[in-house]
């Protein structure tokens, strides 16, 4: 799994949603009044990255200007603005490396360096079989589970160098690793327990 590859971007010629797509992009448009349409720009790009191998090709922002009958530009200017939207093609697992300030303290440094061995890449870089794409990104909203990984749309908790391994190692045999907390504990309890109302009977 080692190696970066190629960094050179080819930009499809056309985009269309599929018919299924175009079905959810129809629903989501009805959810806002008539005239408010470009309230549903976010969503129509994530359905299209999504469609795309979870990447934004310029002719989907296009596809989907023409849908909201919007200027291009100013979907290049959203699509631009947020982080959620790639660019550029990624690999089928997009690892996404919390690096804020409560992952940091708990050892994100190490859960950097455990991805960097096991995969051969940098942050930024994809490997050469397109399997994963490492991504530096600021804070994932998990910070009682520090240090932790978005892959795709999984959380992935309370990582080790060594649990994070594990979990590259699941997704390369094509397994889907368990999600959430890797040391057992239920959602954002605490680590080493309930402090207080200890008795299930308890008010």
């Amino acid at each position: 799994m080692s190696g970066a590859a190629p960094s050179a971007v080819s930009q499809p010629a056309n985009f269309e949603f599929t018919p299924d797509n175009m079905e959810k992009a129809k629903k989501i448009i009805a959810k806002y009044p008539a005239g408010k349409q470009a309230s549903a720009l976010l969503p129509l790009l994530d359905l299209a990255q999504r469609q795309n191998d979870n990447w934004l090709p310029r002719a989907a922002m296009d596809h989907v200007a023409q849908i909201l009958e919007m200027p291009p530009i100013r979907v290049y200017e959203v699509a631009t603005f947020y982080t959620m939207y790639n660019k550029e093609p990624v690999g089928k697992h997009l690892v996404q490396l919390c690096r804020t300030t409560p992952c940091w303290l708990r050892g994100s440094d190490g859960i950097q360096k455990a991805c960097e061995n096991k995969l051969g890449i940098h942050a930024g870089e994809t490997t050469a079989d397109g399997l994963f794409t490492l991504m530096e990104v600021e804070c994932l909203g998990a910070c009682a589970n520090a240090p932790m990984v978005q892959i795709n749309d999984d959380f992935y908790e309370d990582l080790t160098p060594e649990s994070m391994e594990a979990i590259l190692d699941a997704l390369a045999r094509g397994e889907k690793p368990k999600t959430g907390s890797q040391t057992g504990r239920q959602t954002s309890s605490p680590a080493g327990g309930r402090t207080s109302l200890t008795d299930a009977g308890e008010a």
